[in-house]
């Protein structure tokens, strides 16, 4: 006889997951659902609020200064995710061993992640700044250029800028997960390849390759969705200028409905936003998702 398996509730289980339920309620479900519903209103900050239903969807059509943001946006993650994960990929192959000093690598390479983008952004304008910044100054002594560089007074060279600047700080933190898909492969299924005369490269693509990918394909969507939601930078380095060239989705939602109070209009944006990010993740997932499953 098949032995049956019980299970045993108890009330107090439900305790342990309780505070995960909470602050997803509060900090994901209600914001949500009160954003779904401010959409589909005139919803001033001060006033009466106006039922409209989907004229803010309408007017999204019309609105050039969206449309500028959000293929922004799009150009800006194109660019960045891949000099992300390249990096954070060679990153992890260089640290992914036992050698002299590779602890202190391992944190040199993370310390960036943990410093908060607003005080990145603010040491990194100051590097990029055309009278005393040190870039400039670097450069000039090199004689690469003759005179200084208005980094921040154009979109083609602030946009370079600033993926630099997210480069340098973020890829850390793609290398940890790359780094933990590395160690998390059997040492034992590399020498039963050995045995039947793999080599080193080929152990690389035919055994740690496959088995990482799954890990890579959770590097890359984390990526994307944080550059698609990509504000502080932008804000700070370069405030959307000039003329609102660099003007991100996020940033442009941010104007709507805390700077001219378009809450309304902001969250029908958010919506849209939402969308767009379900429609990256899911190909994303498409692609990169294991065939054995």
């Amino acid at each position: 006889m098949r032995a049956k398996l019980k299970t045993k509730f108890s009330i107090g289980n439900y305790f342990f997951v309780l505070p995960a339920v909470l602050l997803n309620f509060v900090f994901f479900l209600f914001p949500f659902f009160q954003s779904l519903v401010m959409s589909f209103y005139d919803w001033p900050v001060l006033g009466e609020k106006t039922f409209v239903f989907l004229e803010n969807y309408r007017a999204l059509l019309e609105d050039t200064q969206f449309w500028h943001s959000l293929f922004f946006t799009l150009k800006y993650a194109l660019f960045v995710t891949p000099c992300l994960f390249i990096l954070a990929f060679i990153l992890a192959l260089l640290i992914n061993g036992a050698f002299a000093g590779v602890k202190l690598f391992r944190s040199l390479y993370f310390a960036p992640v943990v410093i908060s983008m607003t005080c990145c952004s603010m040491v990194w304008l100051w590097i990029y700044n055309d009278l005393y910044g040190v870039l400039n100054y670097i450069l000039q002594s090199l004689r690469i250029i003759d005179e200084p560089i208005l980094w921040m007074n154009s979109a083609d060279t602030s946009l370079p800028a600033v993926i630099f600047m997210v480069t340098w700080k973020m890829a850390g933190f793609s290398m940890l997960i790359i780094l933990a898909a590395f160690q998390s492969v059997d040492e034992e299924i590399y020498e039963a390849a050995s045995v039947d005369g793999a080599n080193k490269i080929s152990q690389f693509f035919r055994i740690t390759l496959p088995i990482i990918k799954p890990h890579a394909a959770l590097a890359l969507v984390l990526s994307v969705i944080g550059s698609v939601l990509a504000f502080e930078q932008f804000l700070i380095m370069t405030k959307g200028g000039p003329a609102q060239d660099t003007t991100t989705i996020v940033h442009y939602i941010y104007n709507t409905s805390f700077k001219y109070f378009k809450m309304g209009y902001g969250s029908a944006m958010t919506m849209v936003l939402l969308v767009v990010l379900g429609v990256l993740s899911y190909f994303e997932n498409r692609v990169l998702k294991d065939p054995t499953k």
